[in-house]
């Protein structure tokens, strides 16, 4: 290879290195407005951030959707700053979700972790989080809505347990015709505390 075509090569390999970079900073801009998107006021470059949506179904939405399970939805999204190496930082991103079903008594909750803020299926100009269970356990994806006032949580199928127990064997909600998408609201941390067993973490909560 002559000297001209190897300093041809050498300025290529350059370019797309340095467009490698520009991406990864994109999608570190993309994730920061999201995240204080979906914090609101309460976005934290350090320490823990919490957002809290909850939906509780009255009489004449369930009868209007009479396919629909679920009759309460509390959904607690939670981001942690963490630094993978000297220069480079990520924001870790989980979720907990509690819900009531109409036709069967107690409480029920599933938890686990979401990747890093995608595009939309939907709509290139819109952010989504796509959270999973562990063990094959199903997941949800999380979208912005209603001005950020809002998100609509979708699901397919995602493992859920009785009163917080994850080492019972638990059941599936699956999304069915009116259990596919829900609209939940944005609403102040106390309302999602109880998907919180940890009591340090309850602790570090009540200072948001």
């Amino acid at each position: 290879m002559s000297g001209k075509a190897i300093r041809a090569v050498a300025a290529l390999a350059m370019l797309a290195v340095m467009g490698a970079g520009g991406a990864r900073a994109d999608d570190a801009d993309h994730g920061d407005a999201f995240a204080k998107r979906l914090f609101a006021g309460n976005f934290a470059k350090q320490d823990k951030s919490y957002a809290c949506f909850v939906r509780r179904y009255d009489a004449a939405h369930l009868a209007k959707h009479a396919l629909q399970k679920v009759s309460v939805m509390k959904l607690l999204v939670t981001a942690e700053q963490v630094v993978t190496d000297k220069d480079d930082k990520t924001l870790n991103y989980s979720f907990r979700l509690g819900l009531k079903f109409r036709h069967r008594p107690g409480d029920f909750d599933s938890s686990g972790d979401c990747g890093h803020a995608v595009a939309s299926e939907t709509s290139a100009d819109k952010l989504q989080l796509g959270c999973g269970v562990d063990c094959d356990g199903g997941g949800i994806s999380v979208e912005l809505a209603n001005s950020d006032k809002s998100t609509l949580v979708s699901l397919d199928r995602i493992r859920i347990w009785r009163n917080n127990k994850p080492d019972d064997e638990g059941l599936d909600l699956s999304g069915g015709a009116d259990d596919r998408v829900f609209r939940l609201d944005r609403a102040k941390l106390d309302e999602c505390r109880s998907l919180i067993t940890d009591r340090a973490e309850l602790a570090a909560m009540r200072h948001k």
